[in-house]
This record gives structure tokens, sequence and C-alpha cells, in this order.
């Protein structure tokens, strides 16, 4: 069997235009996203692997097409629902300014948490919660 991705476990997530979904994590986050080789017949997808699992990203017209009978609950369902997607980023005051000149919606303002990280949380251009995390660093005296 040939995977379409090197991890042992993977998530599929359904988007509406792969070009959007690889501006937003690779060309924003800069998550290492690849365009995966699909066997003839197969759909076109994107694939970020990391630590044991990857992340598969898939246009919804191509999964409907394979599985007919999931199109009435896309209609059903937003994205998004119940979903949230944690990214450790480096540069988390580029990636806020890339957002919102971007104008996607950013549901909790970049912060400085007391447990040593800056944190944004937002929603990705086909709805997915996304929290983005970056540590502060701390320089010898604590500070």
């Amino acid at each position: 069997m040939i995977k379409p991705h090197r991890s042992e476990h993977s998530i599929q997530l359904t988007v509406n235009q792969l070009v959007v979904t690889e501006a937003f994590y690779a060309g924003i986050l800069e998550l290492p996203f690849r365009r995966s080789f699909s066997m003839p017949g197969a759909p076109e997808h994107l694939v970020v692997d990391m630590d044991g699992i990857s992340l598969i990203f898939v246009e919804e017209s191509d999964v409907i097409r394979t599985h007919p009978i999931l199109e009435h609950r896309f209609s059903m369902f937003p994205k998004g629902i119940g979903l949230t997607l944690h990214f450790e980023v480096q540069d988390i005051e580029g990636i806020r300014d890339a957002i919102m000149e971007e104008d996607l919606e950013i549901l909790y303002h970049l912060e400085e948490k007391p447990y040593g990280v800056k944190e944004m949380w937002c929603f990705d251009p086909d709805g997915y919660l996304v929290v983005l995390e970056e540590p502060v660093k701390r320089n010898k005296a604590g500070r």
C-alpha cells in the first residue's frame, strides 16, 4: 500500500479550495506543507507531516465525487465545528499581521500568557479553529 503521508496516523480535513488552504498554512503559518503525488484517479491533496501524525487536506468536491453519500452531511454541518488545530509557530506577530491583512477572523487576539507562550486564536479560510503559540524567550534573569 502506498500512503500519501509519512506518519503512522492521519487526520483528513475537507476544504473548499486547496490553493487557499495552501496560502494560509504554508504561506502565512509557514508550516511544512507539500502537495502529495496522487495515484491516477485519486484526489489531489496537501499534507503536513508532524511527529507521528499527518494532516491531509482534500477539496470537498473531490470527497463528494469519491463518496457521494457524504454530500448531504456537508450541507448539514459547517466545517470546523468542534475541531481545534494547535500549532507552534515562529514570528507570531508577523503571522498576526498577515492574518489581519487577509481579513481572516481572529477569535482571541495575540496575548502573552503566564505559562510562557504568546498565543492567538483564529479561524482558517474554511472555518477551522486554529490556535497559534510561540514560546516566549526568557533571558537568564527569568524575564
